[in-house]
């Protein structure tokens, strides 16, 4: 294999070279030098944005098509970028405020964002196994980063714990698909699986668990409002972006590439998977006081609305995934800096009824919070109703009309606790202000905040980004 040979995976090795040399830096270093490397992972991302953004449009196999490098995967890993990014950015003055100097937590956010960029791309089940497994262990760790907080040490070992568990399940499920396939490449599935077989079912039963975990998909959500609520807020807030973008990347690929012929019997794993994720999201956030679990039991949700795009198995409705994935990271990303604002001389709050009172005491933020919790209950004109638009139409073209209905009830039910933030905001009586939002958060609630409040002004680019991206995997 010559050098040349490796110019599409470029963008890959800027990531994991970069991570070792900011590694370097800060073991000969030591702590001093984290904003150093904070500034660095920052370049680095960067860097890497550019390189996937300027690759060429015809896809390209590397490593025997273990690797494919085309516009489906381009379009998330720009996501997974910007995801992370902002969660760097959000993260500095956080652990400067809280005296937690950790130059590691930007190299770990590195080496995870290199394991979901390998998920995007992967085109059989060992490439599959090698992104997940370098994306989870690179977040066991920094779930468990704050090392002196039980709650965060905590969140960290309940996380390795269930996913353990989850990867053993995906490999049982993938070991299962190659014995009855005789082939570990997506493609060899596809021309394999023309008929179902019990073995194979129940492998892709396995295979579909594992993902199911990573995205945080009812029934195998039970990790995510402990490790939510647990985790810093600017580990949560990487956790609700990219992580979440990747694996819904990958479920759509594996999907739609390795079992079209037999789309029937993954549709109606999808199809439970998101009605069961909807409705617990719906009902399971009402009774919560924490902002963190509440969002945590949002993004159950939320999964559950992205995966009825996927279950038609059309253009169209995975077009639908990559549109409504783009705004949850946008909306996200704003309300986790909302969250990491909410900070008193007594260190941080997260109780929603610290929020009282928020219109009068910081009314901009009130506002911008405001705007993003009505996107996320899919209020229009907002980008959050678009986002809604788009999976449930074409849920409705590829005939899964209950499907699309029980995702209408479940969203007008999301919608009271979303509302209910807001009318502590703007109702009830305020409490002491918080402390000055800092700039970088500030920065990335602006521009997350003005592309939900904006998108319906010019949707063009997005859709037609994703419309293109959706068929190169067809």
């Amino acid at each position: 294999m010559t050098i040349a040979s490796l110019m599409p995976v470029l963008p890959e090795l800027v990531i994991i070279i970069g991570a070792m040399a900011l590694l370097m830096l800060g073991v000969f270093k030591g702590e001093n030098s984290t904003p150093i490397v904070e500034m660095g992972a920052l370049i680095v991302l960067a860097a890497t944005l550019v390189l996937v953004v300027t690759q060429p449009a015809t896809p390209v196999s590397l490593f025997g098509g273990s690797i494919v490098i085309d516009a489906f995967g381009r379009f998330f890993k720009v996501l997974i970028l910007i995801g992370a990014a902002a969660a760097l950015v959000m993260s500095a003055p956080f652990w400067r405020n809280h005296k937690l100097s950790r130059f590691e937590f930007s190299i770990v956010v590195l080496l995870s964002v290199a394991g979901m960029m390998v998920m995007v791309s992967a085109r059989d089940l060992i490439s599959l196994y090698l992104g997940i497994e370098l994306m989870s262990l690179s977040l066991y760790v920094i779930a468990a980063i704050d090392r002196e907080n039980t709650r965060s040490t905590e969140a960290g070992l309940k996380y390795f714990v269930l996913g353990a568990l989850s990867s053993g399940m995906l490999l049982y499920g993938a070991s299962l698909i190659y014995g009855f396939t005789g082939t570990v490449s997506f493609a060899g599935i596809a021309a394999a699986a023309k008929t179902p077989s019990i073995g194979l079912i129940f492998g892709i039963v396995f295979l579909f668990a594992g993902l199911a975990f990573k995205v945080s998909a009812v029934p195998f959500h039970m990790w995510t409002p402990d490790v939510y609520e647990g985790a810093p807020t600017p580990v949560t807030a990487f956790f609700a972006a990219a992580p979440k973008v990747a694996a819904m990347a990958l479920f759509c690929r594996v999907a739609i590439t390795s079992f079209p012929a037999i789309a029937s019997q993954w549709q109606q794993i999808v199809v439970f998977v998101a009605i069961a994720s909807m409705v617990l999201g719906a009902f399971a956030a009402i009774g919560q006081k924490n902002i963190k679990r509440l969002m945590a039991y949002s993004s159950i949700g939320h999964v559950g609305f992205a995966l009825v795009g996927l279950a038609p198995g059309t253009a169209n409705g995975v077009s639908s995934v990559m549109i409504y994935m783009s705004i949850y990271l946008a909306m996200t990303l704003g309300t986790f800096a909302c969250i990491i604002a909410m900070r008193r001389d007594g260190g941080q709050v997260e109780d929603i009824d610290q929020l009282a009172g928020l219109s009068r005491t910081q009314p901009v933020m009130a506002f911008v919070l405001a705007a993003l919790l009505f996107s996320l209950a899919g209020i229009p004109p907002l980008a959050g109703f678009f986002a809604k638009f788009y999976v449930f139409l074409a849920a409705i073209e590829g005939r899964f009309y209950t499907l699309a209905v029980i995702g209408v009830l479940a969203s007008v039910v999301g919608a009271y606790y979303y509302l209910r933030i807001v009318k502590i905001m703007y109702i009830d009586e305020p409490v002491a202000r918080f402390l000055p939002m800092p700039k970088p958060v500030a920065f990335v609630l602006a521009l997350s905040g003005a592309f939900t409040i904006l998108f319906f002004v010019y949707p063009a680019p997005l859709v037609a980004a994703a419309n293109a991206a959706a068929k190169s995997l067809f």
